[in-house]
């Protein structure tokens, strides 16, 4: 079939590539013009198949309200007079009761183990590069009570496949040198040995060019205007290019991937997805000192930032906003996760010139993407990561390239 992917994020990028090796005829549009320039530009980097927790939990509302009024907050919920923002916020706090918070990490569980496995192949069979470190992910902990109920999860984690430990502090800094001279608190941590972390605009890039090089077509600079539909489903994309003029795309199938954005597009054909924008920050950092700055991907918990090695650079994410399509940086935002930086590894490099950073992420209420079928017959979905795109990718590709070919995914996972 000829397919075109809707936007050229990781998601995107991926998707092209697995459809393409499934023998489909793909083209790929995007507005900017290379692949992963907006939400998959610098994000943690990351790739946390056994930490893929949703943020509605049982604990998310009261941390919310301590949030309110505090610019600096990890989670912060700007209130605005938006009824889609507080509609997806109703359906936030019933994701964050316990049964449903453990159905959805289930879900999240599955298809972060299968896609961290379809990872490994594509980087074997392609050997494209992107800073990647198969070095596992540290999960560091502030108190005794968060350690104690992390390692009652690793119990259920087990069940499923995934390999985590509970470590000491002490053994921390054995598996990860570089914290030796953290100032920022920590009793203990989770480690996931079998998970990575990588730069995802290098992996974009990099697959966008491999995929090019194998017959995939990539069309930048042109934005979605517009749907033509019939009885039978989409009959085309009508599209403005930037730089003029305007033209109609066909193809037998259509993919969405384009993560916050997909709702104003969607809905307008009936279909709806419940995606909403959450911004969030990073900073990079240039390293001075390799001694001083980790091998070993960290997150911290308590401070809800997650710290990577991206060869001579060090990248620092974190924290949730929801204040729409808001992309403007914070300033208090950024300089608090360049202060919990400097607290976990001082010294390590040069913070002065950081490199900061926002993007909005494709959030639904339980963290759970959207990925499958829709009430048209030829269009498809794989949206609504939120955080999660960069690990999810390669899983939520391989399955929606299943289900577009005909079959049935064979993972646990709600697809539509």
């Amino acid at each position: 079939m000829k397919i075109l992917v809707l936007g050229a994020g990781v998601v995107g990028t991926t998707s092209a590539w697995y459809l393409h090796q499934a023998g489909h005829e793909v083209t790929v549009l995007d507005r900017q013009p290379v692949a992963g320039l907006e939400t998959s530009f610098a994000n943690g980097g990351q790739i946390s198949a056994t930490h893929a927790r949703p943020w509605a939990s049982p604990g998310a509302p009261l941390m919310l309200l301590k949030s309110l009024g505090r610019e600096d907050a990890p989670l912060l919920f700007r209130l605005r007079a938006d009824a889609a923002q507080w509609a997806w916020g109703l359906r936030f706090l019933r994701e964050c009761l316990p049964a449903r918070n453990r159905r959805n990490t289930r879900h999240l569980l599955n298809l972060g183990l299968f896609s961290r496995d379809c990872l490994k192949t594509l980087r074997g069979q392609s050997g494209i590069r992107y800073d990647a470190l198969s070095k596992g992910i540290l999960h560091l902990h502030a108190t005794h009570r968060s350690l104690v109920m992390a390692a009652d999860l690793t119990r259920e984690y087990a069940d499923q496949g995934a390999r985590i430990e509970v470590l000491s502090a002490a053994d921390c800094a054995r598996v990860e040198p570089a914290l030796a001279g953290a100032e920022l608190p920590f009793v203990g941590a989770t480690y996931a040995p079998d998970d990575e972390s990588g730069d995802a605009h290098a992996f974009t890039r990099a697959l966008e060019q491999y995929a090019i090089a194998h017959g995939v077509r990539f069309r930048f600079g042109g934005t979605v205007r517009g749907f033509e539909v019939d009885r039978q489903g989409l009959r085309g994309v009508q599209v403005r290019w930037l730089a003029g003029g305007s033209e109609t795309l066909r193809a037998d199938a259509y993919l969405c991937c384009l993560g916050a954005e997909s709702p104003m597009h969607l809905e307008p054909l009936g279909v709806r997805v419940p995606i909403f924008p959450v911004k969030g920050y990073s900073v990079t950092v240039p390293i001075d000192r390799a001694e001083r700055a980790p091998q070993v991907s960290v997150s911290h918990e308590g401070c809800k930032i997650f710290c990577s090695r991206l060869g001579s650079r060090l990248r620092v994410a974190g924290t949730a906003e929801w204040t729409g399509y808001d992309t403007s940086l914070s300033a208090a935002r950024c300089e608090a996760l360049l202060a919990r930086a400097r607290q976990l590894f001082p010294g390590a490099g040069d913070f002065d010139k950081a490199q900061r950073w926002a993007g909005l992420r494709p959030a639904t209420p339980g963290n759970v993407p959207v990925i499958g079928r829709t009430r048209h017959s030829n269009l498809f979905l794989n949206t609504g990561h939120g955080t999660l795109g960069w690990t999810l990718a390669c899983g939520s590709a391989q399955a929606v390239t299943e289900i577009i070919s005909g079959r049935r995914p064979e993972i646990d996972f709600p697809f539509r």
